[in-house]
């Protein structure tokens, strides 16, 4: 099976890495020095090249509060454009199953702990992590239009516990 790992070299993308190595399989890591997947033509390029068949999308740009304070609308701008052009590319290249990543900070600011998937869209995340966190949420909004549109089997857990909303989850 041809596995592409998207931020395979950070921190939980290496873990996942090694866990893919683990059962035999040997995944494309893709590094962003190598491929801008913010770039539409870059993750284009990126796909015809690996043809995958399974997809985990790990890459994020992400940064401390000092850096979603200064970079707001490039944290939101990076992580929605990266997420849109490796669902694009997998409904396109006919990806068998795409793994997308949320996030703990698509929470709404008061959640109760722990946290539970259905407050998910019970208020708004927290002010300096939104742009990051409302990114990875537009995703899962994605992944289910494309798999009721085109059938597209996809997955959104967030960091934490899982979330497994009826149309992305796994069949």
């Amino acid at each position: 099976m041809r596995v592409l790992v998207t931020g395979g070299a950070g921190f939980l993308g290496s873990q996942v890495v090694a866990r893919l190595r683990e059962q035999g399989l040997d995944p494309f890591v893709v590094r962003s020095r190598e491929f801008d997947l913010t770039e539409p033509t870059e993750a284009e390029r990126l796909f015809a090249e690996t043809r995958p068949e399974l997809v985990f999308h790990l890459a994020a740009e992400v940064g401390g509060i000092g850096a979603n304070r200064a970079s707001p609308g490039r944290f939101w701008y990076a992580n929605l454009v990266m997420g849109t052009n490796v669902l694009e590319q997998s409904r396109r290249g006919g990806v068998e199953k795409l793994v997308l990543v949320g996030t703990i900070c698509s929470y709404p600011k008061l959640t109760p702990t722990p946290f539970r998937e259905d407050d998910l869209w019970n208020g708004y995340p927290e002010e300096t992590n939104a742009p990051y966190g409302v990114a990875k949420k537009a995703l899962l909004v994605g992944a289910q239009a494309y798999r009721e549109q085109y059938g597209l089997k996809s997955i959104l857990p967030a960091a934490g516990e899982p979330l497994r909303p009826r149309a992305t989850t796994p069949t």
